[in-house]
């Protein structure tokens, strides 16, 4: 081995060390190869998308969002409680040809997968509603049990003040970041990594009908609709954990 090797070697277990002993993991995240960002691109693109989906994208930020999960097209892919489908419209087609999508609204009743066969468990703004039936530790439960060991767990959800204590039930519909960690952490999952691709400054997070007030709910109705219209969708939290190897 050279000097250089050595080195590199040496430098590598350092910063490895210094990961862990911040209390930050060491972890290969996987990361979207060019071939699937190609083929997402053009379905995002295409002209035959349902026109409301398709207007949501600035908010959503598809293929930011899938790209900082590492979706790749041969993965094993479970989309956890896809509700009106709007990731299922390009997650499927995506995942068809050499991979696997699952959209499962599985309860405490199902199971939706064998245990250890999922590459990547997604669920997108549903903490709440599984805190308000008292049903999350069994969702996460099972999400865990339904991953490869190494597998990964892509969380977003409508981000609490981080100085506002938490509703348990969370009826406004949004959940502090650090309590949906815990909440996550306490199935086994490992914590790898947060994005801030979802955030939005603008919401004030204080509306008397809780985020369903914003787009696209509206549930007030005509009531300051250009005001809640110039906000925009929710401000959101997009998390990455993985089920650890052993």
């Amino acid at each position: 081995m050279t000097t250089l090797s050595r080195r590199r070697l040496v430098g590598a277990f350092a910063t490895a060390g210094t990961l862990a002993f911040r209390g930050l993991p060491a972890f290969a995240q996987s990361t979207m190869d060019p071939a699937t960002e190609a083929k997402l691109r053009t379905l995002l693109a295409n002209p035959r998308r349902n026109p409301e989906n398709a207007a949501r994208d600035p908010y959503r930020h598809p293929l930011e969002t899938l790209k900082f999960f590492g979706l790749r097209q041969d993965m094993k892919v479970l989309e956890v409680w896809p509700a009106g489908g709007w990731w299922t419209e390009f997650l499927r087609p995506l995942l068809q040809e050499k991979g696997y999508y699952g959209g499962s609204g599985f309860s405490t009743k199902e199971i939706p997968v064998r245990p250890d066969t999922m590459d990547l468990v997604l669920t997108f703004r549903n903490i709440h509603n599984w805190m308000g039936d008292n049903s999350v530790r069994y969702m996460f439960d099972t999400m865990y049990a339904s991953l490869k060991p190494g597998g990964y767990l892509g969380v977003e959800e409508h981000r609490a003040p981080a100085n506002v204590p938490q509703d348990p039930r969370a009826v406004s519909g949004y959940v502090r970041e650090d309590y949906a960690i815990s909440l996550i952490e306490l199935s086994g999952f490992k914590f790898l990594a947060k994005s801030e691709i979802n955030a939005n400054p603008k919401d004030t997070k204080d509306y008397p009908q809780g985020v369903w007030t914003l787009p696209p709910s509206y549930v007030e109705g005509a009531k300051d609709r250009d005001k809640y219209a110039a906000i925009g969708e929710s401000d959101r939290f997009t998390l990455l954990f993985q089920k650890p190897l052993s």
